[in-house]
């Protein structure tokens, strides 16, 4: 679930949102009388780049945010029960 919001989502999103936005226009201009956008024109690499873009920033925003990689690292380690204890920042 979270390789789906972290990643495809964001990368997805610019072009949901664009052909969203392209079937709204299409159907405005088809109720006036007027020819709408060509589907055939959809701008792919630039969808894909804004979409890769946003992955990123909501990638390095989260690693931001949750505060990874600061204070000192505990390596996991096995306790005195045997018991495995996960790494962990302080």
């Amino acid at each position: 679930m979270r390789i789906l919001i972290e990643y495809l989502l964001p990368i997805f999103l610019p072009t949901a949102l664009w052909l969203s936005w392209l079937a709204w226009t299409r159907r405005r201009a088809r109720l006036g009388g007027r020819p709408g956008p060509d589907w055939q024109a959809v701008p792919w690499s630039w969808l894909l780049a804004a979409g890769l873009v946003l992955a990123m920033l909501i990638a390095v925003g989260g690693t931001m945010i949750a505060g990874y990689g600061t204070g000192r690292y505990h390596p996991a380690a096995v306790d005195d029960h045997g018991h495995i204890v996960p790494g962990r920042f302080d």
